[in-house]
């Protein structure tokens, strides 16, 4: 278990979960991009801050490759994972040391950024081939963008992205695999909507969804 692209559980990219909703959305990614204004992208939009909060954001919080215990080597917590170009980066949250399959309580393989939270009822924090690791500020706000990388990751919806309704085109074989949240748990609980599309797909991120997901889509823009 834990081995570097390893296929993941529950909510898996590429395959659509059919009748999925939240009445609720709760909590609140990063493509490549050059200005802030309202047709940005929001690729490297963390790394647009200056100062103390991004020196601070910076941060690591622990490695990209090992096993953490929740509580001792690592706290509870939402973390962000930027910059993973291969694909090769793998996380999972389990529930015990044992490493079988029923100790997994979820799981992704991630390109570009990642969010995921803790918890403190989880035992173990598992992470191979990714970046560091840094704290979220549930607080912190930055500058959001109007337009994301399609093949980005995870965006957090009023931080790194503004809500709308978003386009991207050119996607072929239904490569194009979008998702909607309402929190970093990568639960099947945690998917308000998703998609996998052939053309153009178009997308409404609501200001109370958490993130948006987004792997092997055109970059994305802002409906005027």
């Amino acid at each position: 278990m834990g081995m570097k692209g390893k296929l993941t559980l529950g909510a898996v990219v590429g395959v659509v979960v059919i009748g999925v909703v939240s009445a609720n959305a709760g909590d609140k990614g990063s493509g490549s991009a050059s200005d802030s204004g309202k047709n940005s992208s929001a690729s490297a939009q963390h790394d647009s801050r200056s100062g103390k909060a991004q020196a601070a954001e910076k941060k690591a919080a622990f490695a990209g490759d090992g096993d953490f215990r929740v509580g001792s080597d690592v706290k509870p917590g939402t973390y962000r994972t930027t910059g993973n170009t291969d694909g090769m980066c793998y996380w999972e949250r389990a529930k015990d040391a044992k490493g079988e399959m029923d100790s997994i309580l979820a799981n992704d393989n991630v390109r570009g950024t990642g969010y995921v939270t803790v918890k403190a009822t989880d035992k173990l924090f598992k992470s191979n081939g990714c970046k560091d690791w840094e704290a979220v500020d549930a607080k912190a706000k930055g500058t959001p963008a109007a337009g994301m990388a399609g093949d980005g990751g995870m965006f957090r919806v009023g931080s790194d992205i503004v809500p709308g309704t978003y386009r991207s085109t050119g996607n072929k074989d239904d490569s194009c695999y979008w998702e909607r949240t309402k929190d970093a748990d990568h639960s099947l609980h945690s998917i308000i909507a998703n998609n996998n599309v052939t053309g153009t797909a178009v997308v409404t991120i609501s200001p109370g969804d958490a993130y948006f997901k987004t792997t092997g889509c055109g970059d994305w823009k802002k409906a005027a």
